[in-house]
This record gives C-alpha cells, sequence and structure tokens, in this order.
C-alpha cells in the first residue's frame, strides 16, 4: 500500500498530463491512456469537495477517475448539515467492484468518519500494492467536524502506513498530537519528526499561516524538503482545496510523475484554480475552486 512508482516522469512544464505506465501492468501489455485512480472518500451534492471535487481534479491531471463513497454528506458551501454512513459491508463491495475489474494505479483518501470505517479501508488496501494519498479529513472548511474523535488514532496509525500525506496545520498537529504549528519552520521540523518515525513522506500545507506564501513542502522520512512556492489569493472561495490538491498529487503519481514533479504541477495548477473560483458564483458562502481552470 506505501510504494510509489515512478515509471514514467513528465518533466514537461506544459499543462497537458502524460500517459502512465504502472508498474502493475502485466509484462507486454499496451499501457494506458491515462493513469486509473480511485477516490475513497465522502460527497458533496455542491460538487467543491469529497467524491465530486476528487473527480473533477483527477481529470484535470489527466487521469482517469473512479470513486468509491465513504459517506454521504449534504452539505453545501455553508456547512454540513446531515452525514450518512452506508454500512460497512456495502463499501466493501464499491472496493471489490473496482478492483476485481480495474487495474488501480493510485488511490487518494479522503473522508473516512469514523474508526471502523478507517479500519475496513486500511485493511482492504493492505492487500494492494498501490500509491496511496491519504488527506486526512478531520474538519470541514465551514468548521463542522468530519472525524468522530474516537476516531483519531486509527487514523493516525492509518496515515503512517500512506505513501504520502496531506496534512493541513491543524490535521497535522492531531495527527502528531503536537501543538498548531505558527511558522513555516515550525511546520516543517513537527513533520520531517513525524515522516522519519513513520517511514511516510508528509505534504506540509502552508495556507493557515499568515502571509503571502501559500505553497507547499514535501518532507521526506529522511528529512529531504522540496518546496513549491504559491502566492496567496485573497478569496472566501477555497472550499474543497485539500480534497483536490491530494486527488491531483495522487493522479500526478499515478502517471509516474516523481513526488517532487507531482507536487510541482499540483500546486502550480490549484493555484490558478483559486485564482479564478470567484468567477464561478456557486454558493453563498466559502465557495469551490474552478477545477476546469486549464479546460477553457
Amino acid at each position: 500500500m506505501r510504494g510509489m512508482t515512478n515509471n514514467s516522469p513528465d518533466n514537461s512544464s506544459n499543462n497537458s498530463a502524460a500517459p502512465a505506465s504502472p508498474s502493475n501492468t502485466n509484462p507486454g501489455s499496451p499501457s494506458p491512456l491515462r493513469p486509473r485512480v480511485l477516490s475513497i472518500a465522502g460527497t458533496d451534492p455542491t460538487g467543491g469537495a469529497g467524491a465530486q471535487a476528487d473527480l473533477k481534479s483527477i481529470m484535470a491531471a489527466g487521469g482517469y477517475g473512479m470513486s468509491v463513497i465513504t459517506a454521504l454528506v449534504a452539505q453545501n458551501t455553508q456547512g454540513v448539515r446531515e452525514i450518512h454512513t452506508p454500512p460497512l459491508d456495502f463499501l466493501r463491495a464499491q472496493l471489490d467492484s473496482v478492483f476485481d475489474d480495474v487495474t488501480v494505479d493510485a488511490v487518494k483518501i479522503g473522508m473516512l468518519g469514523n474508526t471502523e470505517t478507517i479500519q475496513t479501508v486500511r485493511e482492504y488496501l493492505q492487500n494492494h500494492q498501490v500509491t496511496t494519498v491519504l488527506d486526512p479529513v478531520a474538519v470541514a472548511s465551514s468548521g463542522d467536524r468530519l472525524l468522530t474523535a474516537n476516531a483519531e488514532d486509527a487514523l493516525r496509525d492509518f496515515a503512517a502506513s500512506s505513501s504520502v500525506v496531506t496534512p493541513n496545520l491543524p490535521e497535522l498537529a492531531l495527527l502528531t498530537k503536537t501543538e498548531l504549528a505558527t511558522s513555516e519552520q515550525q511546520a516543517v521540523d513537527i513533520a520531517a519528526k513525524w515522516a522519519q518515525e513513520t517511514d511516510t513522506t508528509v505534504i506540509v500545507k502552508l495556507g493557515h499561516l499568515a502571509g503571502l506564501e501559500a505553497g507547499n513542502i514535501a518532507v521526506s522520512p529522511a528529512g529531504k524538503t522540496h518546496k513549491v512556492s504559491s502566492p496567496r489569493v485573497e478569496t472566501k472561495n477555497t472550499h474543497g482545496t485539500g480534497c483536490s490538491l491530494s486527488s491531483a498529487l495522487a493522479t500526478r503519481l499515478g502517471a509516474g510523475d516523481s513526488l517532487e514533479d507531482a507536487l510541482d504541477w499540483s500546486t502550480k495548477w490549484l493555484n490558478e484554480a483559486i485564482a479564478n473560483a470567484d468567477r464561478l458564483l456557486v454558493g453563498r458562502g466559502h465557495g469551490p475552486v474552478d477545477h476546469s481552470v486549464r479546460l477553457f
């Protein structure tokens, strides 16, 4: 579940995604046109976050998106109203329906919600050697909690077995049981210690800090860092940015990019999507980003 492949890196600077050449394709078989990326996440009826945002991001990054639903969330740009969690047997049936039929090049994991769902997804993916990018969703951008308090330890364990983890700063504090980082260096130091302890790559997201910098920093288990700067965009419309970044990152990794190239692509694309968010005019609260910014 942990390993990342680097089969066919795309080092070009254009906006198109390179065809994938996944390691789990049989020798001699044709390479797929696009990386096949599975989103395991909750829903957002207004399309800005969750599985809906994942699928848009996967397509924008050049992948073929698939979706397994962990929770049905009645939410919009103003907040979460209600959450319905389907039975675990149905979750397993969804996973079986994908993995029994399709070669999966990468998996993005979002909202899991409770301990039982976390354990089910973790145990299932342990039987599949596939790159996993975990967005450790705990609280929605509206402030609504999306993870039960008693599931925090299970989420920490799952994060430690994932290929890449993409926490925002409050989520980084939750995973590491530390205080909320208030500076870039403090966040990197916390991430580096936890990455070394768990042998997991951490993406430090700087958007919650004050200042003009809103980029991302990859921190490897060996302590190596790779920073992608991104200028802060003054907008309230950032609903689903965590979902979108992790899905794009998983897609580029599934396409064979190195972690550094995948983070470069995903960070710059997301900055463009945020910069164009106000033009969408979706909702009266914290609206979505423009996932299709490079398509039109």
